[in-house]
């Protein structure tokens, strides 16, 4: 780097520096007596940190077989293991940390999508080469690109002059040094030195854009951020060349093993997205968006105009496609299942309307038994399959009243309108025989039949919750309740009226 720009940097006060749980975080990883009682006390001086840790720990990227959800930093931490804790819980904390200027929020928002995704591939592809301590690799891929947000936040006005040329590649670079006196690549590593983050990290985000590196860990990275510019831009062909050209030299990928990647990125990405609160869309859906908003303008000429019949019939075909592309939002995109993000509006709605309306509502967890063992034996794409048949089977068996949604990994949530607790047990065993004996997939030959556990809660009859977040606790505790008892089976968890709970009633 220019030493002006060095200079520049040290002495910008806008510049973000470490919080002090970032600092004690480092402090822990670089000491060997390290442990995780002491990596829990320090995690936890932060609510919101501790949460994230949670929420990962529950996310379908350490979803274990039984699906036994993780409750207490305690457990999420022995879960993880020291060294991915450490890793992950700095991601967040990076993450949080690196703010936008209100100026130009669009482009650090499109600078952090790029970030999650690229740390979603890294774990994809360290899962398919196998590699050790995959969450060093994906907080190399999350960090690679702090340098252009450290620029953000130093001289927003100067970066925002840069010419108009795609965020990664060799034109970013080359118009960065040009018009700065230094690219993203080096202000991130320099940034990276002056935080006392490793040696390790700072080599990765330096080589970030570096294609030709015959490095497994450093081709990961770069690997990953050019997986994210794809999945962002289905058609940068400079970005695919880019790709092609280190995946097989350097990782030893196939063309067939990238699109594998790609398809199990799509599965990931939205839950990580939620993990990092980050809101991620791809190029083409934001195009078609903004379009949208442009004919929605020419609608409103063409009434006033007084076209009445053009205008209304050109309407009613973009307020279609309006509903499309809301519905898209709403989907969890391998499943075709609302997603956890709608789930959690509809049910709060749906549980004050039974209450108003003095009507029973029903809810239930259902889980696939040993899901595990199907990605184990015949691989992701094959499990990705199973789940959308049976997301496919569910909706199929329920009623039009009724709201499946994926609540992660292979758990779902059923929601059931005006269903009083026996009905409910009913329709779930009747759904639970009719998927045990269809084949969600065949391999080889070979069907591939799955069972699943329920657990069920009713507010309204004989038990009312408090409210929607009670109901969800007791449906969990039914579902566990039927994982004890040996699976296959449905499990209803009763309240009595003080809200006390009872115990599980077998079904």
């Amino acid at each position: 780097m220019h030493p002006d720009l060095v200079s520049l940097l040290a002495h910008c006060r806008t510049l973000p520096t470490l919080p002090g749980v970032a600092l004690r975080l480092l402090e822990l990883a670089e000491d060997p007596g390290t442990d995780l009682a002491a990596t829990a006390e320090a995690i936890a001086l932060d609510p919101a940190l501790s949460a994230r840790l949670l929420r990962i720990a529950n996310s379908p990227l350490y979803a274990s077989a039984t699906r036994r959800r993780v409750d207490t930093l305690s457990q999420a931490l022995a879960l993880l293991g020291l060294n991915a804790a450490l890793s992950l819980a700095l991601g967040f904390v990076v993450a949080r940390t690196m703010q936008a200027d209100r100026t130009l929020a669009g482009l650090h928002e499109r600078v952090w999508q790029r970030s999650v995704l690229a740390a979603t591939a890294a774990r994809a592809l360290c899962e398919r080469l196998q590699f050790e301590r995959p969450e060093e690799l994906m907080l190399g891929a999350l960090l690679q690109d702090i340098g252009i947000l450290a620029l953000l936040n130093a001289m927003p006005e100067r970066y925002a002059r840069l010419p108009d040329v795609p965020l990664q590649g060799r034109e970013r670079l080359q118009a960065e040094r040009d018009h700065l006196g230094g690219d993203h690549t080096e202000v991130g590593a320099w940034l990276a030195a002056r935080w006392g983050l490793s040696a390790y990290l700072q080599r990765m985000i330096r080589s970030s854009e570096t294609v030709e590196t015959r490095d497994p860990t450093l081709g990961c990275v770069v690997a990953a951020g050019l997986l994210a510019d794809l999945w962002l831009r289905p058609d940068d062909a400079h970005a695919r060349a880019q790709l092609d050209a280190i995946a097989g030299p350097c990782l030893g990928l196939a063309p067939l093993a990238l699109e594998e990647l790609s398809a199990r990125l799509a599965a990931l990405a939205p839950e990580v997205a939620t993990l990092f609160d980050v809101r991620i869309e791809r190029e083409e859906q934001a195009r078609q968006i903004e379009h949208q908003g442009r004919e929605l303008a020419m609608i409103r000429q063409l009434l006033e105009r007084q076209e009445l019949a053009v205008a209304r019939r050109e309407a009613d075909r973009l307020e279609a496609r309006a509903r499309e592309l809301d519905e898209l939002v709403r989907r969890d995109p391998l499943t075709g299942a609302y997603n956890r993000r709608q789930l959690e509006d509809v049910l709060q709605q749906a549980f004050d309307e039974a209450d108003r309306a003095g009507q029973p509502l029903s809810i239930a967890f259902v889980d696939l038994d040993d899901f595990k063992r199907i990605n184990d034996r015949h691989g992701h794409l094959i499990g990705d399959k199973v789940l959308r048949e049976f997301s496919q089977a569910l909706s199929r068996m329920l009623r039009a009243r009724d709201l499946l949604a994926r609540y992660g990994g292979e758990e779902f949530l059923v929601v059931l309108h005006r269903c009083g607790a026996e009905r409910g047990r009913q329709i779930l065993e009747r759904i639970l025989a009719t998927v045990a004996a269809q084949p969600m997939a065949i391999v080889d030959g070979e069907p591939i039949h799955v069972t699943f556990s329920a657990g069920l809660a009713t507010h309204g009859e004989e038990a009312r919750f408090p409210d929607a977040r009670a109901m969800l606790q007791a449906a969990d505790e039914a579902l566990y309740g039927a994982k004890r008892e040996g699976r296959n089976q449905v499990a209803m968890r009763a309240r009595d009226h003080a809200g006390a709970p009872g115990p599980p009633a077998i079904g």
